[in-house]
C-alpha cells in the first residue's frame, strides 16, 4: 500500500512569499512612496515647459498668451515661416550650428585629451603650476573677456581675414580656448584612473608616447571623450553672447543668434516662429546624446584591465 504523497515545504519559501506580501500603505509610503512622488514632481517640473515650447510651436497665433491652453490649435504655419523667410535664413544657421559645434567638440576634444595625458603621464617643470592655472581658469567665465575678443578679433582680422570678425573659424578659435582649461582638467582627473602598468607594458614592448596614447589610452578613455564632445556642443548650439559679437552676417550666424532676430523687436516679434526653431535646433543634441549614450553608460576602463 503505497503512502500518500506528501508536500515539503522548502525553507525559502516562507521568505519569499513574505518578501511577496504587499506593504501596508504608511509603511510603503515612508520607505518608498516618497520618492515616487518626488519623481513624478521632477518629471512634472521638466516636462511641462518642453510641452508649452511644443505647443507654442504649432499654435498660428505667433504668441505665448494663445499657447496657455496646451495643443489648442495645431497648424504648420510656423514651421513654413520660418523657413520661407529669406532675411532670416534659418537652414544655413542649422549648417553653421552643426559645423561649428561638431568642429569645435572634435578639436576641443582632442587637444583636451593630449594635455591630460602630458599631465597625468609625464613629469615635467611646471606641472603644478600649470594644473593650478587651469583650474583657476575656470572661476572666471567667457563672458568677462567679451571686449578683450572684440579687440583681439578686429586686429587679427587685418593681418589674418579669416581668422577676423565675421569668421566662423574665429569663433571656432575662441570657443577652443575657453573650453580647454575646463576640459583638461575634466580629463585629467579620468586618465589617472587607467592604470600605469599598461603605459609601461607598452614602453617594454617598444611602443612611443604617441603610440600608447592613440592606440591604448584614447580607447580606454571613450567615455569622458563623449562626455566632454557632448558637453561641448550643446554649450556651443546654446551660447549667444559670443557668437553674436563675432558673427555680423546673417549668413554665418549660428541658430541662437538667428532665432533670437524673430524676438527682438518688440513690434514685430513672433514667439511662435522662435518656437519651431528652438524644437528643430533641439534635434541635434538630442541625436548626438542618443548617439554618444552607449559609450557613457560602458565600463570600458574596468573591463581593459580584466584583459
Amino acid at each position: 500500500m503505497s503512502a500518500a504523497p506528501t508536500t515539503a515545504t522548502s525553507p525559502r519559501t516562507t521568505p519569499q512569499l513574505a518578501s511577496r506580501r504587499r506593504l501596508p500603505f504608511g509603511r510603503w509610503l515612508r520607505e518608498k512612496g516618497w520618492r515616487h512622488a518626488v519623481g513624478v514632481v521632477v518629471s512634472i517640473f521638466a516636462v511641462f515647459p518642453l510641452l508649452y515650447v511644443l505647443s507654442a510651436a504649432f499654435n498660428p497665433s505667433g504668441t505665448l498668451a494663445g499657447s496657455a491652453s496646451l495643443f489648442s490649435d495645431l497648424s504648420l504655419d510656423n514651421f513654413a515661416k520660418l523657413f520661407g523667410n529669406e532675411q532670416r535664413p534659418f537652414g544655413r544657421w542649422f549648417v553653421n550650428t552643426l559645423f561649428i559645434g561638431l568642429v569645435t567638440s572634435a578639436a576641443s576634444v582632442l587637444l583636451g585629451a593630449m594635455a591630460a595625458y602630458a599631465f597625468s603621464r609625464m613629469r615635467f617643470a611646471g606641472r603644478r603650476v600649470g594644473l593650478l592655472s587651469l583650474l583657476l581658469l575656470q572661476m572666471f567665465p567667457q563672458l568677462l573677456a567679451v571686449v578683450a575678443i572684440f579687440l583681439l578679433l578686429n586686429g587679427i582680422g587685418e593681418v589674418i581675414p579669416a581668422l577676423g570678425l565675421g569668421s566662423q573659424l574665429g569663433l571656432i578659435m575662441v570657443y577652443l580656448g575657453g573650453a580647454l582649461g575646463v576640459n583638461t582638467y575634466l580629463m585629467y582627473g579620468f586618465f589617472n584612473t587607467v592604470p600605469v602598468s599598461l603605459d609601461e607594458a607598452a614602453k617594454i614592448d617598444g611602443a612611443s608616447h604617441a603610440q600608447i596614447f592613440f592606440g591604448i589610452i584614447l580607447r580606454l578613455v571613450t567615455p569622458i571623450l563623449a562626455v566632454v564632445g557632448l558637453l561641448t556642443f550643446i554649450g556651443i548650439s546654446s551660447e549667444f553672447v559670443i557668437a553674436s559679437v563675432v558673427l555680423t552676417d546673417p549668413n554665418t550666424q549660428t541658430l541662437a543668434v538667428g532665432l533670437y532676430s524673430f524676438v527682438a523687436n518688440q513690434r514685430t516679434e513672433d514667439w511662435g516662429v522662435f518656437a519651431s526653431g528652438a524644437v528643430l535646433a533641439a534635434l541635434p543634441v538630442m541625436a548626438l546624446f542618443l548617439f554618444l549614450q552607449r559609450y557613457i553608460v560602458s565600463g570600458l576602463v574596468a573591463g581593459s584591465v580584466k584583459g
